[in-house]
């Protein structure tokens, strides 16, 4: 597996943002944030979504800008679906599990809300 920086050079693992600071006051949130379902894309994944939303999504641009076959870009996008949408999956459980936080009463309304929002 190749490390990237949303993967733990460790373990692998993925990891999560736990605070934001501003550049220009210091001032910092701490907490445990979600992140974008295309942050958590490896870096070549990323390279790829950018690559083309700026080649307005042509397959064929693609292709040429990277200089491999059509049917090759297709294969690669496939897989980057299937990735999104198993990240999209884990999203809807974990909204899940905040919902039934919510009605267990482990968290309030207002948190859970809050919470879903992040995702």
């Amino acid at each position: 597996m190749a490390y990237t920086h949303n993967h733990c050079s460790y373990c692998g693992g993925s990891m999560r943002i736990s605070a934001l600071s501003c550049g220009d006051c210091g001032l910092t949130y701490g907490g445990d944030f979600y992140t974008p379902r295309l942050y958590r894309l490896g870096a070549d994944d990323q390279q790829f979504v950018e690559l083309f939303v700026l080649a307005s999504g042509s397959l064929k641009q693609m292709a040429q800008l990277l200089g491999v076959s059509y049917p090759t870009v297709r294969n690669r996008l496939n897989k980057l679906i299937g990735v999104l949408k198993e990240e999209k999956q884990k999203d809807e459980i974990r909204k899940q599990k905040i919902l039934e936080d919510i009605e267990a009463g482990r968290i309030s309304a207002k948190q859970g809300m809050r919470m879903i929002d992040a995702i």
